[in-house]
């Protein structure tokens, strides 16, 4: 069980022990508080995994509110446990994942005991992913929408590209109105310079987008023939994951 980790005035972080390929040292579940309150909101409680939820709950006391940034199992699993444990509320995008409460709009302001919040929807990586801002203080919580370090995959056929793309100018937007200085990921590091992992992370899936081009001329037509002459530099046991990040991108290109 990791240890909380104070990250700013509001929020702090307990990493579960799941890490891997796709879950980097594993899933930050981010618990959030006003400085002062009692009560706080639990974001990506992460897998039903006891000792992590253990060290969760005593981390966050009172929890009045449960937050899932997307539907995928290492953010959500620990779903009905928390709410059997904890009683909350529990608000998604995806109304699989809503309990006595209803699914979060994009522009809404959450409030709990002062603590602000201010929901950004971000799909892409999948359709219902968001993010949570703190109004008071220039963080975003991007779950799996901007990781700590690497760049996200954007897999067919839940995820796609048009949206992400959009989703990042939109933090970028952020970015440049001075809402956002530090992202705080579902996996991996707080990101403290987020405009330039923002700009990274655009610049990346454009190269990409140049690379597939470029081998579909060149008559690479399936997504593993464009796999394997785009990712030639990256490490096969990702080929999968890349292959239905190709997808995403050959629907994208099919449809600009």
């Amino acid at each position: 069980m990791a240890d909380p980790v104070t990250v700013t005035e509001r929020a702090s972080v307990v990493r579960a022990d799941n890490p891997g390929i796709m879950t980097l040292e594993g899933t930050n579940t981010w618990i959030l508080r006003e400085p002062g309150a009692a009560r706080s909101v639990v974001v990506d409680p992460g897998p039903d995994d006891a000792a992590h939820l253990d060290g969760v709950l005593e981390a966050a006391g009172e929890v009045a509110l449960v937050l899932y940034t997307h539907h995928h199992g290492d953010h959500t699993d620990a779903f009905a446990t928390v709410r059997e444990r904890t009683g909350a509320p529990a608000r998604a995008v995806s109304a699989d994942f809503c309990a006595d409460a209803e699914p979060l709009t994009d522009g809404e302001l959450i409030e709990v005991d002062g603590l602000r919040l201010e929901v950004v929807l971000t799909p892409g990586h999948t359709r219902d992913s968001a993010c949570v801002r703190l109004v008071d203080e220039p963080s975003v919580l991007t779950g799996d929408t901007v990781l700590g370090r690497g760049t996200t995959v954007v897999a067919h056929p839940d995820g796609t590209l048009g949206p992400y793309l959009d989703s990042l100018a939109k933090l970028r937007q952020l970015v440049d109105e001075g809402s956002a200085e530090r992202l705080l990921p579902g996996h991996g590091p707080v990101v403290e310079q987020a405009g330039a992992v923002l700009d990274h992370y655009l610049e990346h899936r454009h190269e990409r987008l140049d690379q597939v081009r470029a081998a579909v001329a060149v008559g690479r037509t399936t997504p593993r023939d464009v796999v394997e002459h785009v990712y030639a530099d990256v490490d096969p046991v990702l080929w999968d994951a890349a292959e239905l990040s190709v997808r995403a991108q050959l629907e994208y290109l099919q449809e600009a």
